[in-house]
């Protein structure tokens, strides 16, 4: 018998044992079986009334099933009674951040139990970017900063801020700054070349790394960075020689970038034990199974097939026959999309995607979607009976009910395409089509299926590709590649999540 089995027995018989209670809600928290121990804490909350602890714990059972309207319910009640509580006034703010509601207020009053909470401090800064207040966002946090140079995820934020909102010639100027008063700070070194590496600014990256190796000497976060420059600009003698010195670092993502050079220099037999080594179904190590993908496909492996090739990985599925009204979920998306450009770090290209957890949200629109994805993902799931403990979409068992890893949308204009890119840290990922421009009678805007990046320099066209229409949804492993063909002109509208990976 579970300890969680062992406690709703115990509560059968005892329902107003408010330890037993808390043990439940505590046991079915860290295990996801939330549902399972959300009636008996509510329901002691509800007949107690009065105690902060219980109803803490029903907003945060509910908050944990997607049910955020309910959540924000049981944090009110909790704050009524717990006024000076700076966790329950935290969970508060953030449930309604995440519901999408106006939480600048409740996290000024959570700040103000506890003014230096950095976590609390970004997401009032995230409270005030959604709805609009963006330059005081990022007045605040370079405030901040300008008090407190090391806070790390302080600079990560305002760098991200600026480049969403446009403003991405000063992304960086805060932590130019920062350095210039702490040059021995390796940390906002590493952030910095990053920084540069991911906006592909690749003679900035070699100019930041070379003024950190003046004050820090060769630093292994110097060497790996110059690498892996030198390999995405096709200097490959002296990335080879680079790498050459890491070649026995034991750190995934250095091995990931080693991996790709490889096979950007065609030299599969060289790449394919390094990811032999380091493949596994669930961990950190599922960033490697993309690479697999290419290397297996290009050297003829038949393992290729095994990962990707069988048809019930991907699902098409047309929802505009359930009920939906895509008109009005256009309307409601199209008013959360704030930012003026692309985040820093992911694949769009020419448009703008949201922030923050689009099914925490309220709104009738989108919880509507949310009930059909949800019924959709479960059908799918169900579809992959055959277990392989080795597989990274086949080694786990399909949930009752599945849980989301992120969910956003995106919005592209003319031009803009996803540049092909994985989500290994999910298990399902998906495209669901809410607007689009045209029928252009081509392939424009369709979704790609099996083909890496770009930047990669290889032939491999897509394995399949998929026909974008108002209303489908299309549903695959989220280790594979995926893109888009860019649109000649008009709005691309679209929601995407991550299915999170199954316990078992």
């Amino acid at each position: 018998m579970s300890d969680i089995d062992a406690l709703l027995s115990r509560l059968k018989f005892s329902p107003s044992d408010l330890s037993a209670t808390v043990a439940l809600a505590e046991a079915a928290a860290a295990s996801q079986e939330e549902e399972r121990a959300l009636p008996f804490v509510a329901g002691l909350a509800a007949k107690r009334k009065t105690d902060p602890l219980l109803w803490q714990w029903t907003g945060l059972l509910h908050r944990a099933l997607d049910q955020h309207a309910e959540a924000l319910k049981a944090f009110n009640a909790a704050a009524q009674y717990a006024p000076g509580n700076t966790r329950i006034a935290q969970g508060r703010a953030q449930v309604a951040l995440e519901a999408g509601l106006n939480a600048v207020g409740l996290f000024e009053r959570a700040i103000a139990l506890e003014p230096n909470n950095g976590e609390m401090l970004l997401s009032r800064a995230a409270a005030r970017y959604a709805i609009g207040d963006d330059e005081r966002a990022i007045a605040e946090i370079e405030a901040l900063l300008g008090l407190h140079p090391g806070w790390y995820p302080g600079h990560e934020r305002l760098i991200q801020l600026r480049w969403m909102m446009g403003e991405r010639q000063h992304a960086t100027d805060m932590l130019e700054r920062t350095i210039s008063a702490n040059p021995g700070d390796l940390q906002l070194w590493r952030m910095l070349i990053l920084t540069h590496i991911e906006a592909r600014c690749w003679d900035a990256a070699l100019d930041a790394i070379r003024r950190g190796k003046a004050v820090l000497n060769e630093q292994l976060s110097f060497t790996t960075t110059e690498a892996i420059v030198h390999s995405e600009t096709g200097a490959v003698a002296e990335a080879d020689r680079l790498f050459a010195i890491l070649d026995e670092v034991q750190d995934l993502s250095v091995v990931i970038r080693q991996v790709r050079h490889l096979l950007r220099t065609h030299r599969v037999d060289a790449a394919l034990p390094k990811i032999d080594r380091w493949l596994a179904p669930s961990g950190p190590q599922r960033g490697m199974w993309p690479y697999a993908s290419i290397a297996w496909t290009l050297a003829g492996d038949p393992r290729a097939a095994w990962l990707d090739g069988h048809p019930a990985f991907v699902s098409v599925i047309d929802l505009a026959d359930r009920g939906l009204d895509l008109a009005r979920l256009a309307t409601v998306l199209r008013g959360i999309h704030r930012a003026k450009g692309e985040h820093l770090d992911q694949s769009v290209r020419g448009g703008t995607q949201t922030d923050g957890p689009l099914f925490s949200r309220v709104e009738p629109e989108i919880q509507a979607l949310r009930a059909l994805i949800v019924a959709a993902v479960a059908e799918h799931a169900a579809t992959l009976r055959t277990r392989d403990p080795k597989h990274p979409l086949l080694g786990f068992r399909a949930p009752t009910r599945p849980r989301f890893a992120g969910s956003w949308s995106v919005r592209l204009g003319g031009q803009g395409y996803h540049a092909n890119h994985v989500h290994p840290a999910g298990w399902i990922s998906s495209a669901f089509y809410v607007a689009l421009p045209p029928d252009t009678g081509s392939e424009a805007g369709w979704l790609t299926l099996g083909s890496p990046q770009a930047e990669l320099g290889l032939d491999l066209p897509p394995a399949r590709t998929v026909e974008p229409r108002p209303g489908r949804l299309v549903l695959f492993p989220s280790t594979m590649w995926h893109g888009t063909n860019p649109y000649p002109s008009g709005e691309r509208l679209t929601v995407a999540f991550d299915v999170a990976l199954p316990t078992d």
